[in-house]
């Protein structure tokens, strides 16, 4: 294991750049074993963090404050402040709930499918991805609770035994995302964990402070790095890695029944559940490099987040983007082949309807300008990347917006249509989860490793002895 790789091997120097131009070696040239643990462990043990991270935290507070106000006066007056109405009585919280769901799918896919499929790739980036996983579902799982209006009474959506006989109608989508997203938290959660205890044993054994090392000492379990506990360890780790991988198409997929279930023009189709999967990871990979960018050159993590690294995020949001393009043209020509009036008026009002201008947004930011991924200068290069991400994500945010606003605001009646104009109270609540979950991946970096110390001292030493 890596904590019983001896001192000679240990620093000797990683080997070069391969003649593909990707980095052969985890480090670079002139890096070794023992750096890996202080370059990651100093970011957290350090006693003050750069003049950046106490500009974006402030940043990330200062949202945050807005959404607690948002929500506290949300919670004295109720959700007429919100532009919702009749019929379009889903909007901002919803698709602030489908989004938020969406950017956690990418934690789990880079934790744990990867993990099973054995790409090495995933070392450097897992540990913050899995915890963007656990930020991005406690943001989501707020919104469906603040739209019941009555979010005091949560509790009768879990099978609890009671007295009065009020049980959950389990034929409710609403029901199905309480267990779908429960279950989907607890697994991250405990797999998040699991790989953060040798790393919190490490950061107590370097720790200068007492308080630092009772600290890490009790969340690191009594960890000693003996090979009983690695290979309990590991055991776990790939068990969790296998509960984990079915429920990135599951949760999803179970979220998109909220919609597809309904009779909803623009709702009822069979292609909802790949759809929403493929723009979950889609989403989920953008927003993991809108964050693991700035950070690699705040805290001059070149030599760990390679552009290896960022060339096969790029890919993968490549391939999944592809898959969402694929399904806006079969979502039309399924509208078209079914000769369903209402489905076909979906269509076209969703094109050129009042909220035309907000399809044609999304066609560009989704499907025209990720195009640009196919040129390998792009995907190497962290700001013209870094923009893309940015545009996918402001994408799929308007991709929710379309699937929920549009669909609704004119239904079967047109004596019943109406338009939804989102009210300032929307936007604070929007925003203010972003605050919400920055503040939360601020925090993250700086109290706990947000790369996995021993799985990557573990790829040098499998590399310098040739396993790799």
């Amino acid at each position: 294991m890596a904590e019983t790789v001896s001192t000679e091997v240990a620093n000797e120097p990683a080997k070069a750049i391969s003649p593909l131009g990707y980095p052969s070696q985890l480090l670079a040239p002139g890096e070794n074993f023992e750096s890996v643990t202080e370059t990651i462990g100093s970011i957290v043990l350090r006693p003050r963090q750069p003049k950046s991270w106490i500009f974006g935290a402030a940043i990330a507070f200062a949202l945050l404050m807005i959404f607690f106000f948002a929500v506290s006066y949300l919670l004295y007056r109720g959700v007429g402040i919100w532009g919702i109405n009749i019929p379009v009585a889903w909007g901002f919280a919803i698709v602030n709930f489908v989004w938020w769901i969406g950017i956690g799918h990418a934690g789990t896919f880079i934790s744990a499918i990867l993990l099973l499929l054995h790409q090495k790739w995933r070392t450097s980036i897992n540990r913050l991805t899995e915890a963007m996983t656990l930020f991005a579902v406690a943001c989501a799982g707020m919104f469906p609770l603040l739209h019941l209006g009555r979010p005091f009474v949560f509790y009768w959506l879990l099978p609890y035994p009671d007295t009065m006989g009020l049980w959950p109608q389990f034929r409710s989508p609403l029901v199905w995302d309480v267990f779908a997203v429960g279950t989907y938290f607890t697994v991250s959660l405990i797999f998040w964990y699991a790989g953060l205890i040798p790393d919190l044993a490490t950061l107590r054994d370097r720790a200068k402070t007492r308080a630092k090392k009772i600290t890490f000492g009790i969340l690191a379990l009594g960890w000693r790095g003996s090979a009983k506990h690695w290979q309990n360890h590991q055991s776990a780790y790939l068990l969790l890695a296998g509960l984990a991988t079915p429920l990135v198409l599951s949760v999803h997929s179970v979220v998109s029944f909220d919609f597809s279930v309904a009779l909803v023009p623009g709702w009822h189709s069979t292609i909802f559940p790949p759809y929403f999967v493929a723009g979950a990871i889609y989403s989920g990979f953008a927003m993991v490099l809108n964050i693991i960018i700035p950070i690699r050159k705040l805290y001059g993590l070149e030599n760990l987040i390679t552009q290896r690294h960022l060339n096969n995020m790029a890919v993968v949001m490549l391939a999944t983007g592809m898959m969402v393009a694929y399904g806006y043209v079969m979502e039309a020509f399924m509208a078209w082949y079914s000769g369903d009036i209402f489905e076909q008026f979906m269509m076209a009002n969703r094109a050129f309807g009042p909220y035309g201008w907000i399809f044609w947004a999304l066609m560009l930011l989704n499907v025209l300008i990720p195009q640009l991924l196919w040129s390998r200068k792009i995907r190497t290069n962290p700001v013209a990347l870094f923009f893309v991400a940015l545009s996918i994500n402001i994408g799929m945010w308007v991709e929710r917006f379309v699937i929920v606003i549009t669909s609704l605001n004119r239904d079967f009646t047109p004596s019943a249509w109406h338009m939804f104009y989102p009210t300032i109270w929307d936007w604070a609540t929007l925003f203010g989860s972003v605050g919400l979950f920055a503040t939360l991946i601020f925090l993250f970096i700086r109290f706990l490793p947000m790369i996995a110390i021993s799985e990557s001292r573990k790829i040098v030493h499998e590399r310098k002895e040739g396993k790799l």
